[in-house]
């Protein structure tokens, strides 16, 4: 029953607290975490999955568009407006932790799949694969035996 009533009074605050941003500010922070998104996924696959590059790419792609949109107000409307870029900005921070949290409680459980699979004493110094060198020849590329240069 409590856990209904502090749930009941959040969205209560929240209620209130929208009441006082201006729907213009709402709108930027939305748009901050669309762009703040493409930026996160971007930076990912560029980084290969590391979490600090994911959060600069979400902040930054909010950050990029951010900048493009009050660029174009300035010049349409005579008005820059900086609560609107920090509106924005806050949104793609907001999904760059959303994205961090997620990963983290991915990653957690993976590990956890994992020690149950094979104990929590596993070595991974134990097992060491036999790795067979080749010289990879110019011509082997090109389907040409080696002999050719012999003769």
């Amino acid at each position: 029953m409590v856990k209904y009533i502090l749930v009941l009074l959040v969205l209560l605050t929240m209620h209130t607290a929208k009441g006082q941003i201006e729907s213009d500010k709402a709108l930027h922070f939305l748009g901050g975490n669309l762009y703040g998104l493409v930026g996160a996924g971007i930076a990912n696959e560029i980084s290969d999955g590391d979490r600090t590059w994911t959060f600069i790419g979400a902040v930054g792609g909010s950050l990029l568009i951010g900048v493009a949109k009050e660029s174009i107000d300035q010049k349409q409307y005579g008005g820059w407006d900086n609560a609107d870029l920090i509106a924005t900005v806050l949104g793609g921070a907001t999904i760059g932790f959303t994205i961090d949290i997620f990963k983290k409680r991915k990653q957690r459980k993976r590990d956890k799949i994992f020690k149950d699979a094979v104990g929590e004493n596993y070595n991974y110094d134990r097992e060491t694969f036999p790795v067979q060198e080749l010289k990879i020849n110019s011509l082997h590329v090109l389907g040409m035996s080696s002999t050719v240069l012999h003769r």
